[in-house]
């Protein structure tokens, strides 16, 4: 199966489960035409099969419950319950039991094709080393720790404060976004997650995301106590690396990844009826890795992911010992070198999708 063969499996059994808009369907093939880094970002049902094809040596990888489609803007931050801000992986649309493996080589992978496009600096195998490095050192200590921007983490703290992600920016983008006809079941549940003094209170349609772009997402933006409050949702789907067995009952993990995972939560995320709800707000977003500034600490960013990563591994209790002694036998090289295959196919898709 080609890609555009891919895409359109994989669109039509999107369709016969929560239904498409078909406007932001375009926009996302436009978005995959745009470079590679794009192109990874939105095809996650590409991907396992890619995988199978460039890695078989990493297919007895030990098996836990993983993120999926992991990539270097699958980052972002929150406020949890004492208004700390916190910095962490920001979406488990496809959370499901896999070889752990396959997040460090999807988030190595994005990190070699964002350098491709510039978006990053660092080479590709000093990036592949800061993940591994990152996530090595939290797997071998046996022990987990949320990202708190408060005290610690300053590098950090000053790339999720950027500009880009003024208060003012971000409000009038989010207030720009097209009204949109929402379901009124779905109107009562966003009201239902904002404050109870909420007044003028507009629904529209938000564009972000890659992967699940061309999903129906609602939000809501009302004035509360002066200022601008925020929420949105979109419906979950089950894992695309399962689409083969098209079936309409296959789990959803995105719940139990978040309960499992070594982190410190946001509040205001939640699932109900397969939709995923969560507050919109400046520091409550993902962080696009355009939006940081100009002079980051690269390396000690991608570690910090390494060790995000390693977060929610170290959740999956049972499958520790067997990871960390699959890890220590595979050395150094492994994971720059399976990225390097999975940036090469991911290209070759993308130049297909391109010429198609």
């Amino acid at each position: 199966m080609n890609i555009v063969e891919a895409t359109t499996q994989y669109e039509d059994w999107a369709e016969a489960r929560i239904g498409l808009i078909a406007s932001d369907v375009e926009a996302k093939h436009r978005r995959m035409e745009s470079a590679p880094f794009p192109f990874l970002r939105a095809t996650f049902y590409r991907w396992s099969a890619l995988y199978r094809e460039a890695c078989p040596e990493l297919a007895d990888a030990p098996e836990l419950l993983a993120v999926g489609d992991l990539h270097i803007e699958n980052f972002g931050t929150w406020r949890d319950a004492e208004a700390r801000l916190v910095w962490g992986i920001n979406d488990f649309d496809e959370a499901h039991p896999l070889p752990y493996a396959i997040d460090l080589v999807r988030l190595a992978t994005s990190a070699l094709l964002a350098g491709q496009d510039r978006v990053l600096l660092i080479s590709g195998r000093y990036a592949a080393a800061a993940i591994l490095k990152g996530y090595r050192d939290a797997i071998t200590a046996g022990e987990g720790k949320p990202f708190v921007l408060e005290e610690e983490h300053p590098a950090l703290r000053v790339m999720a404060m950027s500009k880009e992600r003024d208060p003012v920016r971000f409000w009038t983008k989010l207030s720009n976004q097209k009204p949109i006809k929402t379901p009124k079941a779905m109107q009562s549940l966003l009201l239902r997650q904002l404050p109870g003094d909420v007044e003028k209170p507009r629904f529209v349609h938000r564009i972000a995301g890659a992967g699940s772009l061309g999903r129906p997402r609602y939000a809501v933006i009302a004035q509360s106590a002066g200022g601008l409050v925020a929420r949105e949702t979109k419906p979950l789907l089950p894992s695309a690396w399962r689409i083969g067995l098209n079936s309409k009952r296959e789990p959803l993990y995105y719940d139990a990844i978040l309960k499992r995972a070594i982190r410190d939560p946001d509040p205001f995320l939640t699932i109900t009826n397969g939709w995923v709800f969560r507050r919109l707000a400046p520091h409550c977003t993902r962080i696009e890795i355009g939006e940081l500034p100009r002079e980051k600490d690269e390396q000690r960013l991608l570690e910090a992911m390494g060790r995000e990563t390693a977060n929610i591994h170290l959740g999956s209790r049972d499958a520790i010992t067997a990871l960390r002694r699959d890890l220590k036998r595979r050395g150094n090289g492994w994971l720059y070198a399976a990225a390097n295959r999975m940036a090469a196919a991911t290209i070759k898709d993308w130049k297909a999708w391109k010429a198609r």
